[in-house]
């Protein structure tokens, strides 16, 4: 660190308590274990450092060999955004198929075992669950990611599911504050504007937030969207009047109250790094009312834990940060912490969560939503699955499988499976594209598989075209089911995590729920 006048060892500590970094490899690189040592207390985790269950366990117990109290995070929401399951798709179904259900109890269970499954491995803080309100069909990031549009059914659910998270001993972080459902820009890419009025957002963006705070939520992420009637020039991230005037202030004055820990969604998305770089918009995060810094999506490397600790050092030392609010927000990062290895040590004195196993596939099969016409006949033989695959967004990524040929390959062996993109779409033409198709399916039976076909007119054109051709076709839309029906056998399952897939292709291959 560059030596500045001022810089005492605790400002350094404090200045590092309120990073939530990541790093790449499956084990804790040397850097890591040496800033847990000087005061970092927070580790963001993604798919890339997870390939078990046992290697996680042993990696967070790498971690609390050198800090007993750290936080580790994870991105783990279920459904369609899994980093626990990155690799083979999740053992639970996102939000939108919770919503679909409409119990709240059910919600509470799957959220109680994932939250188990968590903090057996050593992971004590899950930047879950999404409360967004899904306002806008065509939302290119949410989506299935909301549990619906109706934000008292979302707010009843968010409550659930921060209950039973933290039911396990994991602290649960509600996003996107205050609400990212009513976007029509990934803030991956861009900064998302919502115009909508003060009083639309007290009801309906705020109402999941309110929810979530009362049912005990641990942390709220602040979103990077522009909110012209709360803030005309900053997005929520480094807002004060967002963090400080509407989520920490008190009821009476028209917030909502919070007293717990505020992160910031990653701070490396271009909707906050394009505008102001990623060390100046930490430290106006942390000037604005938010406690910790997650980055790490990204950037993985001890270069940049030590350029924002550095940056929010000088910011303390030339006087644009208060260096009461870095401690505070230090201090808050900490209480956490403390909280987490309290819930963690009751666990370990047989205070335990019993497995509930099976509650994810449960939870798929009631989300489905089935409509057969009179000219469906049940499959009798190995179909040819035709997967209409869009580009993931980030939240989501490329490596983590969707679809259900493999389940129907285990249900009617000899399943054959063919993917079709939007490239493909475009190079070949529509009727090209569906005459490979129809090529490669020969004279076996078709299943479509699309992922919102609303939002994606190359996906509708070809299903349609194919439907023309083999009206027999059974489609299965695994995205938000905003198109209607289509298909001799049409089946919604609100989600593509593989439970989904395995819901849907019991359906196909005629088999009850039991398999």
């Amino acid at each position: 660190m560059t030596t500045l006048t001022g810089a005492t060892g605790t400002l350094v500590r404090n200045a590092l308590a309120v990073l939530q970094p990541g790093f790449t490899g499956t084990t804790a690189p040397d850097w890591l274990l040496r800033r847990l040592e000087e005061g970092l207390t927070s580790v963001g985790l993604f798919g890339r450092n997870i390939t078990s269950p046992a290697q996680l366990a042993a990696l967070t117990a790498q971690l609390r060999g050198v800090q007993p109290e750290v936080l580790v995070a994870i991105d783990e929401e279920g459904g369609d955004v899994t980093r626990l399951e990155a690799r083979t798709g999740s053992s639970f179904p996102g939000n939108l198929a919770l919503g679909a259900v409409d119990d709240t109890g059910l919600t509470r269970a799957v959220a109680r075992e994932l939250g188990r499954r968590l903090a057996e491995c050593g992971v004590n803080l899950n930047w879950a669950p999404s409360a967004d309100v899904n306002s806008n069909p065509d939302n290119p990031v949410i989506g299935v990611r909301s549990f619906g549009a109706d934000p008292e059914l979302v707010a009843r659910h968010t409550a659930a599911w921060v209950e039973g998270l933290q039911s396990a001993g994991v602290a649960a972080c509600t996003k996107h504050f205050p609400g990212h459902g009513d976007t029509s820009v990934d803030s991956h890419h861009a900064l998302p504007r919502i115009d909508a009025d003060a009083d639309t957002l007290h009801e309906r963006e705020l109402v999941p937030f309110r929810a979530a705070i009362a049912a005990g939520s641990r942390c709220v992420m602040s979103a990077h969207i522009l909110l012209p009637a709360l803030d005309p020039g900053l997005p929520g991230t480094l807002s004060p009047a967002v963090l400080n005037g509407l989520l920490r202030a008190p009821r009476r004055e028209g917030g909502l109250g919070f007293d717990g820990l505020i992160v910031t969604d990653g701070m490396e998305m271009k909707a906050v790094a394009a505008a102001y770089g990623v060390e100046r918009g930490s430290v106006m995060a942390v000037a604005a009312g938010a406690d910790a810094i997650c980055v790490g999506g990204g950037l993985a490397d001890e270069g940049t834990v030590l350029r924002l600790r550095d940056a929010l050092v000088r910011a303390v030392v030339e006087g644009e940060l208060p260096e009461e609010r870095l401690a505070d927000a230090a201090d808050r990062v900490r209480a956490l912490a403390r909280w987490a290895a309290d819930r963690a040590a009751a666990r370990r004195n047989g205070e335990t969560v019993p497995p509930d196993p099976g509650i994810g596939l449960a939870a798929a099969r009631r989300a489905l939503r089935i409509t057969a016409t009179e000219a469906h006949t049940p499959l009798t033989g190995a179909p040819y699955v035709a997967a209409f695959t869009p580009v993931a967004n980030i939240a989501v990524g490329d490596e983590t499988p969707w679809g259900l040929a493999a389940e129907l390959e285990e249900f009617l062996p000899g399943t054959a499976t063919g993917s079709w993109g939007r490239e493909q779409a475009a190079q070949a033409g529509t009727e090209a594209l569906v005459e490979r198709v129809l090529a490669e399916a020969a004279d076996r039976r078709i299943v479509a598989v699309v992922r919102d076909v609303h939002r994606h007119p190359w996906m509708a054109d070809a299903l349609d075209a194919l439907l023309s051709v083999r009206p027999d076709t059974v489609v299965v839309e695994m995205g938000l089911p905003q198109a209607p029906p289509s298909g001799a056998l049409h089946i919604a399952t609100h989600g593509a995590a593989r439970v989904c897939g395995r819901a849907a292709a019991e359906v196909v291959a005629g088999l009850g729920a039991d398999g």
